[in-house]
């Protein structure tokens, strides 16, 4: 887990980590990172925490309410979906702490509270890394698989499969965790952890878990898909899920990579020695933590703009009276069921359809067969 607890620029006598922001640099008296001139703004701060947890807990609650209540969980894609929001709603409940922090300059919530803070940050990194990762196989199962591929993407395997990514994640979170306090009057993890080698190891390791590996997977699946649909070998649905979900990968990218890049540039003690270069450095810190932040909140944002069928979710649940006016009944069969399972692939529309269809005969034509005597 590097998330947002990861390293921070360390001073000339001691480190000075923080989980989130520059009010823990006051953990040493003689750090230089410590001159008032040289923090960010805490109200600043603040106010982008704020705006980050509304923006991610509605818009990921959402995302979680339109997949449970209307697509009904139906396909494994949906399955990633929902638990890709679940994680990042999580993670948004304990940024309330985050901005106490900020405003008091201080962790006045306790031990428990700050490895609760540590643990979700973790998971959520971890989660997200690992979903992403079984999205992009599943998609590539999905449009490039076998036949008998089909059936390992059901949505209950794609549950189960989630279900143990998130338990996973645990393993590296938790003794991480262990090793977090408020000793110091703000919430950051002990010397034992980022004493000599420690801080490069501990980042690596979250560098390599939580996000070389699974953009690798992710690189390679899309990649794969690209040169599918350079073929014309997609559907619209099979492009326009894809493109959806190659979105939210290329956001993760976007999100991590600086804040990845400044933690190891800090861990390496490359830091300029000028006043004006120290703000500076701290600035893009605090740039780069704010963005890590965002990618919580911008995934629902992506649905929307990458995906019809996630546009008319969120306008059926935020404007349930204009759309049940506006919406008329259908009696075309075939555009009903396709649009029901937009979030499925080719494969499992053909199925289901083929099945619905045949019941539909079935039932049409069973009143008039003649009665044997």
């Amino acid at each position: 887990m590097s998330s947002k607890e990861g390293a921070w620029p360390e001073s000339t006598s001691s480190s000075s980590w923080d989980t989130t922001s520059s009010s823990s640099w006051d953990t040493t008296s003689s750090s230089p990172w410590e001159e008032p001139e040289l923090r960010a703004p805490a109200a600043w701060l603040a106010c982008v925490y704020v705006c980050v947890c509304v923006c991610g807990v509605f818009g990921n609650c959402l995302v979680c309410v339109a997949m449970v209540r209307l697509e009904r969980l139906r396909s494994s894609t949906s399955v990633y979906v929902m638990s890709l929001a679940l994680a990042d709603a999580l993670f948004m409940l304990s940024l309330p702490l985050l901005v106490a922090q900020e405003l008091l300059q201080r962790w006045p919530f306790g031990d428990a509270a700050c490895r609760l803070v540590v643990v979700l940050d973790g998971m959520n990194q971890f989660t997200s890394a690992a979903c992403l990762t079984a999205m992009s196989l599943d998609r590539l199962l999905a449009t490039c698989g076998p036949p008998v591929a089909q059936t390992w993407r059901s949505p209950r395997r794609a549950a189960m499969l989630t279900v143990l990514l998130a338990t996973v994640s645990m393993t590296p979170v938790l003794p991480v965790a262990a090793h977090f306090s408020s000793q110091s009057g703000v919430c950051a993890p002990g010397e034992e952890l980022v004493e000599g080698s420690g801080g490069l190891a501990f980042l690596g390791g979250a560098f390599c878990l939580g996000f070389a590996l699974p953009l690798a997977v992710m690189l390679l699946s899309y990649g794969a898909l690209c040169f599918r649909r350079s073929r014309d070998m997609m559907g619209t649905n099979e492009r326009q899920v894809t493109a959806m979900l190659a979105s939210v990968a290329v956001a993760f990218f976007v999100c991590w990579a600086p804040f990845y890049t400044i933690n190891f540039l800090s861990v390496q003690e490359v830091m300029p020695s000028e006043p004006w270069g120290a703000g500076l450095f701290i600035t893009a810190f605090q740039v780069c933590v704010c963005l890590s932040y965002s990618w919580s909140c911008c995934a629902p944002l992506l649905y929307a703009a990458f995906s019809p069928r996630f546009r008319s979710h969120f306008k059926t649940l935020l404007c349930p009276r204009k759309t049940a006016h506006t919406t008329r009944p259908t009696h075309d069969t075939h555009d009903t069921h396709t649009h029901v399972y937009d979030l499925s692939d080719s494969h499992t529309q053909v199925n289901e359809l083929s099945h619905t269809h045949s019941h539909m005969y079935d039932t049409h034509i069973t009143p008039q067969q003649p009665t044997q005597v």
